[in-house]
This record gives structure tokens, sequence and C-alpha cells, in this order.
């Protein structure tokens, strides 16, 4: 058969061209082959090199001798018991075409080519290989990582080295190069490198590294020394000295980067309970409501870009990023609808009466729940743009996430439109008038009805900017802000001063910070936790307010004498 009949353009590539390499009789041509195949980096490899690893690729010569790399995967029998094996394209995997006709020869006219037990070890590690190489950072990354982790590829350590001296490479993966490399070594699974100088000296270098991969690994190498008999006393003695210098080194880096990310996160969900505790601080100052189902409020929020989501059909196969930036408007206007119909419907009757409005809010809040997990369920997915993935690494395994950092920025964003509406526009000075003082407002031709219903619906409609942020850094339930944010958000009111914006943003990013320092707190056997945590705080926060009644930034004038 001719070789010019076959339409298989993907064979006709550099990759293509390796490929029927590996039908030579020479090994060091297939294992050299394989190699360079790992080095393309082409995705479709690494399905073919399992294919070819399984022992379903095989050469189809033509009548002229001309090597023809196919794939087959399983055969079919005629009646009369001959066995025929329908073809694939090795790369793209569609049919192999003669005459645009799948081809479909007898199983005796392949030629088997399965690499030998010695190179399909190599053909197995070259699936991972090939994500060195990538042009994708996080697939190479990943791939660099990989070599690392049990099960380990030392036949990747050439190529580790050669990334690990690349100047022109980013310094994360040659970082991450230098570390596969002595965690391979460490490990014993280096063959040149099994003696336990080689092993001791990748640990101390593993130490200059301050690896937390290593750290992990240190109990059980040193396991491993106690039980090889040729240590004298003296040098086991000497090695794990030499552990314990470098386990200190690790621990010291290690605790420096979980309070670092303790901080932030501390901080990112200080943000959030700032989001929350503005609309709380204006409503609570203005009209004495104490609103319990301000949680909910948020909630709307959430759901509302999940909607969005939805319309604009966001997937992680098919993202539409602007959807989220589109959902930023839309979660505040429909949370401060929601909030308007609540205090017509509901608010506008108890002003100040706190218990009363602590009660019926509670009832509304439970009510809105219970109509979203009708109509939701109980839980939702609610997919972050691909901008919001990853993060910045500021320094060695200190990493900020991007949505946590959009969060930060979306909370500054948020007080600075309060502090504006607040401070620099007529609405703000009549909010400000009416808190002040209501009956010389009102006798002035202040509409405080209307401040009234407006300022609610301002606050409510934070609030949902709040639900709309926490999407992309947590889960989404009907029940989210009555779990996690109501009562945390009172105590940032509380804490920073009724009515207060400095009070607020002081106390929301202090609480926030002091529940993700207190959390993870170890008291010999006793990990606090977040029910403890809690309570913790909550007892620290009721000592300050004994000390500070009026919190962080009293009232001042008339505001103060109507307090």
């Amino acid at each position: 058969m001719d070789a010019s009949q076959v339409a298989t353009p993907s064979i006709n590539t550099e990759v293509g061209q390796l490929i029927k390499n590996l039908a030579s009789s020479d090994v060091d041509i297939v294992k050299d082959s394989i190699g360079e195949l790992a080095k393309t980096a082409d995705p479709r490899l690494e399905k073919f090199f399992e294919l070819y690893r399984q022992g379903s690729v095989y050469n189809w010569p033509t009548d002229s001798g001309v090597v023809r790399i196919v794939v087959n995967e399983e055969t079919i029998m005629d009646d009369d018991f001959n066995e025929f094996a329908p073809l694939l394209d090795p790369l793209s995997g569609e049919p192999y075409l003669v005459a645009d006709v799948q081809a479909k020869p007898d199983l005796l006219e392949l030629e088997d080519i399965s690499p030998s037990r010695k190179l399909r070890s190599l053909v197995n590690s070259s699936k991972f290989l090939l994500r060195l190489f990538s042009t994708d950072y996080t697939v190479r990354l990943s791939g660099v990582k990989k070599c690392g982790d049990p099960s380990f590829l030392p036949a990747a350590i050439p190529y580790l080295e050669e990334i690990a001296n690349d100047e022109t490479e980013d310094e994360k993966i040659r970082f991450t190069a230098k570390e596969s490399k002595e965690l391979m070594v460490l490990s014993g699974a280096v063959e040149a490198k099994k003696s336990t100088e080689d092993r001791l000296f990748a640990l101390s270098k593993l130490g200059d590294l301050k690896s937390l991969r290593a750290y992990a690994r240190l109990d059980t190498f040193e396991g491993e020394l106690e039980s090889m008999p040729e240590l004298s006393t003296q040098e086991l003695s000497e090695a794990k000295a030499s552990i314990s210098l470098i386990r200190k080194k690790i621990q010291d880096h290690k605790d420096t980067v979980e309070l670092s990310g303790n901080l932030f996160r501390g901080v990112s969900y200080g943000s959030v309970l700032v989001l929350i505790a503005l609309g709380l601080a204006i409503t609570f100052g203005l009209m004495g409501v104490i609103n319990m189902a301000h949680g909910e409020l948020m909630m709307i929020g959430a759901y509302t870009t999940y909607e969005v989501q939805m319309l604009f059909g966001h997937t992680p196969d098919n993202p539409v990023n602007h959807y989220y930036l589109a959902a930023l408007p839309i979660a505040f206007l429909v949370a401060a609808v929601v909030g308007l119909i609540m205090e017509g419907l509901v608010v506008r009757h108890l002003y100040n009466r706190p218990l009363e409005s602590l009660l019926a809010t509670w009832g509304v809040g439970l009510l809105l729940i219970q109509v979203v997990r009708i109509i939701y369920g109980d839980n939702i997915g609610v997919n972050s743009p691909t901008w919001a993935r990853g993060g910045f690494e500021i320094s060695q395994d200190i990493v900020l996430p991007y949505a946590r950092l959009y969060l930060l920025g979306l909370s500054v964003l948020s007080v600075g439109f309060i502090y504006f509406i607040i401070r620099k526009t007529r609405f703000g000075m009549l909010i400000r008038a009416t808190m002040q003082n209501r009956d010389m407002a009102s006798s002035l031709g202040v509409r405080t009805r209307k401040i009234d219903r407006l300022t609610f619906a301002l606050g409510s409609g934070i609030a949902g900017v709040a639900g709309y942020g926490w999407t992309i850094i947590g889960g989404v339930t009907p029940d989210m802000g009555q779990t996690n944010f109501i009562v945390d958000s009172f105590l940032v009111v509380v804490t920073g001063g009724v009515g207060e914006l400095l009070g607020v943003i002081c106390s929301g990013l202090g609480i926030g910070v002091l529940t993700k320092l207190i959390e993870p707190l170890e008291i010999g056997t006793f990990t606090v936790g977040p029910v403890w945590g809690k309570v913790i705080l909550l007892a620290l926060i009721v000592g300050f307010i004994q000390y500070r009644p009026s919190g962080l930034f009293a009232p001042k004038g008339r505001l103060a004498d109507k307090k």
C-alpha cells in the first residue's frame, strides 16, 4: 500500500518524526527519542506514552518498508476467525485513515514495538516529564514539584539540574527544581547517591533551602538512620544532631509562614466583616434597629452572584470572567431592593425599639433562608473567575491568594464609597443630620422617613456586596450569614463604636485577625479551633466593653448626648 494514500497530518510533525524512531531496533535511539519527546511538552503525548507502555502502539509498515506508527486498543474478528485491528492516529486519537476510510488491517500485519521492561519505567516517567517542559507556568511548576514527591522520578534529575541552573528561568520553578532534586536524593531513590553521606548532604541543602516539603520527611529519615547497622554510635549521634539543627531551621521558617498566612487570612476575613458591619453601623446608629436579617442580605448578594454566573454561562471549562465584575452592581442593587422591601413591611414599625426589631428581623431572616433553601437546595457552587486562582508569592512559601487580595480591594472600595456618600454628598449630610437629631432635622424640612428608607437600602446593598465578595473564597449556603457572620458583625459595630466608620474598620480588621490567630493555637495537646476561638474572642470583647463601654471611637456631639 502506498504511503501517500494515508491521511495522517498529525504524524507529519517533529513529534511525529520522533515517534517513528520508536520502531527502531537500536535501544539507544528509542531511549533518546523518548527523552526528546518528553522535551516537546506536547500534551497529547501523555496519553500516547500510556498506550505505548501498555503495548497498544504498533508499526504498520508500508509495502516499501516506510514506518507508520499506529495505535490499536481492541481488535475485531470476522466469521472466519480472522483478527483485524481498527487503527487510531497516535497523537490525535482519531481513526487512522486510508483512502478516507479507517484502516483495519489484519493483526498479523502489525509489528509489535512494545517497550522492554527497562524502557517501560522510562516511558512511565516521561508522562510526567512532559510537564517539565510545558509552556503553561502552572503545569510546569506542578511537573517540577511532582518529580520530588513519591513515587519519585530519578530520570528527571538531569532536566531538574538544567532548570535549576538556568538563570533565565522563573525563580519559583528554579527553587522547586533544586528542592525536588535534593528530596529524591534524601529519599534514597537515586542509585548513584544512596550512601548515608550523600543523603545527609542533600538534607543539609534542603535545610539551606528551608524546604517545608523536607520537614515532613525528617522523622522517616531519622528512623532509617537508626536501622542502619553500618553507622557507629558516634556517627548516628552526629547525624541526629545535624537533623535536629535542620529541623529547627525549617521549623522557624514554617512558623513564620503560618503566622503570615494567619495574619493575611485574618485581614481578608476582617474585610468581609467590615463590609457587613458598614450597613449595620449606619442603620443601627440612625434608626436604633437591630437587624438580625442583615446576614441574609449578604446571602442574597451571594445567590445573586450565582444567578449572574448562570446567566453568563461561566463554568471552569468555559470561563467567562467578566461575569464577576458584572455581578458586583447587580448584587448591590438586588440586596438593596430586598432591604427596601423589608424596611417598608417590617422595620419601619420598629424604629428605636431594639428588642422588638431584633425578634422581628430574626424571623424575617429565617423566612428568607427557607425560601432560598426551597429554590436552590442546601448548597450551590459559584465558580471563581480564572484570574482569582493562584496567588502572589511575596517571599518563600508566603503566598497572598489573588481572591483574597481582590476581597481586600473590594473592602477598601466600599469603605471609600460609603465615606464619599456620608461626607461629600447632600444625601450623606442629611443622614448625619438625622442621626444626630431627628426632630431638629425634621423641623428643618428633612424628610426623615425617606432618609430612613434610603439609608436602610444603602446598608443592605453593602451587605449584598459582602456576599458577592465572599463567593470567591468561601461556600454559599442559605444560612451562611446567620451561621458565620451576623454575630461577628454586631461585635464589630459594638466594639468599634455605634455609627463610627473608622471604628468599624479598626474593629472589623482587629476581630478578623484575632479570630485567625486564636483558632490555630495549641495548649498542650488541645487545639483551640473555631468553636473555642469564638468563645475566647467573645470573652475578650466583653472585657474590652467593660473597659470602654462606648467602643473604640465613642460618638461625639449631639449623637453622644443622644446615646
